[in-house]
């Protein structure tokens, strides 16, 4: 996606509360509050539809027009409704071309394991510190060929150019396992989990 296609225009608003939430969104657009390097917060709203098509992309940022001035800010937390999963409010953190941030960045598997084995995903995302213009989509782990017992820990992961790990290196980010064995070992834990419930009630 290109810089163009994350220009967003962005109207400055002086009205807050519920009620002039939902008269924004009635209207087609969402509600937002930009924050960051010591500035006083911003409110704004943005248009509902392309903000909509613009976030299927994880940690995207955006472009901002306000009022013919422009500023880059990061998606830093979505709050939808729980029941319709509309967008109700956006909360913006200013950035800065070459500053660095944290972001959480989806786990993707490549490959197929050794014939017999599934790879179990065991955290689906990455902490990692890059540059705010330079977020990467995904991680991606070649689990082509693996066998069972193949471990795969943070710290042994390719990262994308420029990025640097933020999560513990010993965590366990992919476990290759026979399905049988796998589904074993959950049933012998749920026995134990059984086992001890009386237990717990008797106290």
């Amino acid at each position: 996606m290109s810089d163009e296609d994350m220009t967003v225009v962005a109207e400055r608003r002086d009205s807050f509360g519920k009620g002039a939430a939902r008269k924004i969104r009635a209207a087609g657009k969402i509600p937002a509050v930009i924050y960051g390097h010591g500035a006083e917060p911003q409110h704004v709203t943005l248009p509902g539809h392309q903000i909509s098509l613009l976030l299927r992309r994880a940690n995207a940022v955006l472009e901002l027009d306000i009022e013919g001035k422009s500023q880059l800010v990061l998606v830093k937390d979505v709050q939808k409704d729980p029941v319709l999963q509309i967008i109700e409010h956006l909360d913006l953190i200013v950035v800065r071309k070459g500053e660095k941030v944290h972001v959480e960045v989806p786990v993707h598997l490549e490959g197929e394991p050794f014939s017999g084995t599934i790879a179990m995903l065991e955290v689906q995302t990455l902490r990692l510190e890059v540059e705010a213009t330079h977020i990467p989509n995904r991680v991606v782990v070649n689990i082509e060929g693996a066998e069972e017992g193949t471990q795969i820990l943070a710290g042994g992961i390719e990262l994308p150019k420029g990025a640097t790990l933020g999560d513990d290196p010993e965590l366990l980010i992919v476990n290759i396992v026979v399905p049988s064995r796998a589904a074993a070992a959950e049933g012998t834990e749920a026995e134990t989990e059984g086992e001890s419930a009386p237990e717990e009630t008797a106290e």
